[in-house]
Parts: C-alpha cells; structure tokens; sequence
C-alpha cells in the first residue's frame, strides 16, 4: 500500500474508511500528524480536530471530544469518543449546547457539576470552530 488505510469510529457508528496520505489528531500533549511509514503507536487524544488528507490533497475535518488511535504498518484505527465530520454540524445544535453550557456554569455551585458544563462547553465550542472555519472539507493550502 502507498498510502495509509484510515479507518475512524465511534459509538454512533463508523465515520470514515479509505486511503489517505496523513491524519493529524489533537493529541494529549500537543497535535501530530501521521505520514506514511510512521512507527507503529497507540496515543490518546484529546477534544480538538481530526483531520485527514485525502490523496487528492483536499482535508476531511472531524470534530471529536476524545479517544484513542492506534497506528500498525500503514493502517490507522481511530476509536473516538464521538467524531463528527464538519460539514455534518448542526450549527444551531452547537450554538445552543454552547449557551446552555453558559447558563449553567453561571448558575453552578457544585464542583463536580461544574466541571461537568465546563467540559460540554469545551465540546461545543470545539464543534463552533470546525464547523465555522472548514466546513466538512477545504482546499490543502
């Protein structure tokens, strides 16, 4: 194989499969890319996005709230804990678990609560930056 075989999935089901020439994740200590020929790893990954490089140079974007990826002689299985293609978004969706997030965190006194909306907060606004700047896919720049 040339490429790399990527194959994302989540509990609602598989979000992509094919061949690809890189996958950058939003690791737990920082992003990286995987290329061809990299070595064989597991990793996890935190709320950010996913994005994969199509052979044609073009981007899918992934929003994604966390997970683990496992990369064996060219293929990359990504199991996430949700993963959501850019262009898929419901914008509206995103905006409204954004001001519910807010509202509660201002109303809030339990700690455990707390962190709770601080982390739907975290994930909604990651999904407002995906969907916003690359919506689904974009031109490699």
């Amino acid at each position: 194989m040339e490429n790399l075989f990527v194959e994302i999935v989540s509990p609602s089901g598989r979000v992509f499969q094919g061949e690809a020439s890189g996958v950058k994740a939003p690791g737990v200590q920082g992003s990286f890319e995987v290329l061809r020929n990299h070595a064989p790893m597991i990793s996890a990954f935190e709320v950010g996005l996913l994005r994969v490089t199509m052979l044609t140079g073009e981007h899918i974007t992934i929003a994604t709230s966390g997970g683990f990826l496992e990369i064996v002689n060219n293929s990359v299985s990504i199991l996430a804990e949700t993963a959501e293609i850019g262009s898929e978004i419901d914008i509206e969706r995103a905006q409204a678990a954004e001001e519910r997030a807010v509202k509660c965190l201002a109303e809030i006194t339990d700690d455990e609560e707390r962190k709770r909306y601080e982390a739907a907060l975290i994930r909604a606004r990651n999904r407002l930056r995906i969907v916003i700047g690359a919506v689904g896919t974009e031109k490699k720049i």
